[in-house]
């Protein structure tokens, strides 16, 4: 096909020669961008790093600081040997290389959990508030007259200059940023969820009213499975934002997670491992975003599939074990903090029956795929 038609679709083949192509590009600028802001750093030997205390401010500690200072100088002049150095964008490789001491040395991993359990605890909270006040704000015409212009004026408020507030009102452990991570994605989530409402599609509410639905069953049967069909992608475009919010959170109290290592790396000039962080985080959006589709197809298969297909039911009960289980483990855990670790528990039994029975679903649906 011509490369260059107006919304024209690529082949499989295609697609995969021009995004390895596309890759090599991008790692070609990166490198060609390292090595032009880099800087030749002279070898001198004996160079003093340690000056005098400037708060000495005796004429004898004057003296020898300002001589040691004119020495070094005269060393840098004089210099014959240099290596380069790369102060502000690190090349591909030595990011690479920077990997085994995050792991070793940083505590890459734990870090990078805490924040991945932040960002779970933080979204629990922004779906199920946004659900509710968004489901009565939608429906409701009394709720809609009375609050619909205080949701739509929140998309404008500015974030980072809410981070004193949160801190004056949770403190500053994780209660502070499960809490303002979570209000940051409601002011985007609650108005998406009044929109989706509005957007049902009147044949089905006829239909349902000739049918004689009362109000709960209209909302059970038309209003939540619409809803929730399509703020599916909605909370997938959302997860980018999460991750910029619990950097900001982190950077707040300094005790662990990926945002603060990347800041505290920034902080110490160890460039090329903060970009290793950043690649780790958008490895974690990644892989978020294909669970958040995955969830999709299987909980909306009638979006992909025209018709039911053998084992689609078993990987929704699947799915809705491990959803079911993990709220109800941290609806429990917030009221109940002494339940942490039984609650622990129940999470890691929740997810690995969820996943066997997805795994069960997966295997029906590719018997049933490979004998049509």
């Amino acid at each position: 096909m011509n490369l260059f038609e107006l919304r024209g679709q690529l082949s499989q083949g295609q697609k995969l020669t021009l995004g390895l192509i596309g890759f090599v590009l991008l790692l070609l600028f990166w490198w060609a961008l390292a090595e032009m802001k880099s800087v030749q750093k002279p070898i001198i030997e004996g160079y003093n790093t340690n000056l005098p205390s400037s708060l000495d401010t005796s004429q004898a500690t004057i003296a020898f600081r300002d001589s040691l200072i004119l020495a070094d100088s005269i060393a840098f002049a004089n210099a014959t040997e240099f290596e380069k150095i790369y102060p502000s964008i690190p090349p591909p490789h030595h990011v690479v290389k920077a990997f085994p001491s995050l792991i070793k040395d940083d505590g890459l991993w734990s870090n990078t959990w805490q924040s991945i359990w932040l960002n779970v605890r933080g979204y629990f909270w922004a779906i199920l508030i946004s659900l509710f006040f968004g489901f009565v704000i939608g429906l409701i015409p009394l709720f809609r007259g009375l609050f619909s212009g205080q949701v739509d004026a929140l998309r404008f408020l500015p974030l980072t200059a809410l981070v004193g507030l949160f801190t004056a009102w949770f403190g500053i452990d994780d209660g502070m940023k499960i809490a303002f991570l979570a209000f940051g994605i409601i002011i985007f989530l609650l108005p998406v969820v009044v929109q989706r409402i509005d957007e049902v599609k009147a044949v089905y509410l006829k239909t349902v009213f000739t049918l004689g639905a009362t109000d709960w069953q209209t909302i059970k049967t038309v209003y939540i499975p619409s809803v929730m069909s399509r703020l599916m992608d909605d909370i997938r475009v959302i997860t980018a934002i999460s991750w910029t919010y619990i950097i900001i959170a982190e950077l707040l109290n300094r005790q662990g997670g990926i945002g603060s290592l990347a800041y505290i790396k920034a902080r110490q000039g160890q460039m090329e491992k903060v970009f290793a962080i950043l690649i780790v985080i958008i490895i974690i959006g990644f892989l978020q975003d294909k669970l958040f589709g995955f969830f999709d197809k299987k909980l909306f298969p009638h979006k992909y599939r025209k018709t039911h297909v053998a084992g689609i039911v078993e990987s929704q009960y699947g799915i809705m074990v491990i959803l079911i289980l993990v709220s109800l483990a941290l609806l429990l855990t917030s009221m109940f903090a002494g339940l942490e670790s039984s609650m622990n528990l129940m999470m890691l039994i929740a997810l690995i029956a969820g996943v066997l029975m997805m795994f069960y679903g997966e295997f029906k649906l590719f018997n049933a795929n490979k004998e049509s």
